[in-house]
C-alpha cells in the first residue's frame, strides 16, 4: 500500500482505536456436558470482580465457526501489577482466574489459551461491550514477515468501513502468550446490524480505493495473501 495512504489510515484508526491499553484474554473450551457449569463459575467471578480486578471482565460465547466455547476479555493495568494481584486469586477469591497446574477447575475445561494483548482505550471497549450484544471475532496468524503488513491491512479495512458508514472493528495485537498475531472484534446490536447498511458497489469501491486497496473486490483476497491461519466466529455476550 502507498505510504501516504497508510499514514492517513494510521491517523484515523489510532485517533479512535489507539493501541495503548493492555487486555487479558482467555479462550476456553468446556469438557463435553460442562459448558453451563463453566459459564456459572465464570459468572460468579465476574459478579465479584471488584475484589480482585480493576476492570469488569466480559464473557463472550461463540455461536459458530471456531474451536473454543468462551472468550473472557478485560482491560488490565501494567502486566507486573496484574500478575501481582493475580497471586491473590489463588487464595480463594476467584473461582476461575489464574488457576495453578492440575487444579480441579481443569476437570471441566478441555482447552485453555491465554494472551496479553494491546488494544483500544479501556473506556471505548467498555462502552461498546456494555452497549452491544453480538460480536464478530476474527483471529489472525500472519505469514512470516507479514505481521506489520497485516496490521496495516486491518487499519486500512477500518478506514474502508468508515467510508461506507459501517462501524469499524477494535484491533488487538499480541504482546505475549498465543500463537496468533492479532484479532479484531466488531460490535453489533443483532444480526441485522451485523449485515450492515445497504451500500452501492460504486460507493464501496470508492471507499476501498481511498483506503489504499485496489478496489472493493480485492479487500478479502489481499487479507488472505498475508495469512497463515484465520479463525472467524460470531459470539454473543453472556449476560449476568
Amino acid at each position: 500500500m502507498k505510504k501516504t495512504i497508510f499514514l492517513l489510515v494510521v491517523l484515523f484508526s489510532f485517533s479512535v482505536f489507539a493501541q495503548d491499553q493492555l487486555y487479558k484474554v482467555t479462550l476456553l473450551r468446556a469438557k463435553p456436558g460442562e459448558l453451563l457449569n463453566l459459564i456459572d463459575l465464570i459468572n460468579q467471578d465476574i459478579s465479584n470482580y471488584e475484589s480482585y480486578l480493576d476492570n469488569k471482565p466480559y464473557l463472550l460465547r461463540h455461536s459458530q465457526g471456531d474451536h473454543w466455547d468462551l472468550m473472557l476479555i478485560y482491560p488490565i493495568n501494567k502486566v507486573e501489577n496484574y500478575f501481582s494481584t493475580a497471586q491473590n486469586t489463588r487464595k480463594g477469591q476467584s473461582e476461575t482466574l489464574e488457576k495453578p497446574y492440575g487444579d480441579e477447575f481443569y476437570d471441566i475445561v478441555s482447552f485453555q489459551e491465554e494472551a496479553i494483548v494491546n488494544g483500544p482505550p479501556a473506556n471505548a471497549f467498555i462502552d461498546a461491550s456494555e452497549k452491544y450484544n453480538l460480536f464478530h471475532i476474527e483471529i489472525f496468524t500472519a505469514l512470516a514477515g507479514k505481521q506489520e503488513e497485516l496490521l496495516e491491512q486491518r487499519l486500512a479495512e477500518n478506514q474502508f468501513y468508515a467510508g461506507i458508514e459501517h462501524r469499524p472493528n477494535f484491533i488487538f495485537t499480541r504482546v505475549f502468550g498465543p500463537s496468533w498475531d492479532n484479532f479484531t472484534i466488531g460490535f453489533y446490536e443483532n444480526l441485522h446490524d451485523f449485515a450492515g447498511p445497504e451500500v452501492s458497489f460504486e460507493k464501496e469501491d470508492k471507499a476501498a480505493k481511498e483506503a489504499g486497496f485496489e478496489g472493493v473486490n480485492y479487500v478479502g483476497s489481499y487479507l488472505r495473501s498475508l495469512l497463515a491461519e484465520h479463525h472467524d466466529t460470531l459470539a454473543w455476550k453472556v449476560e449476568q
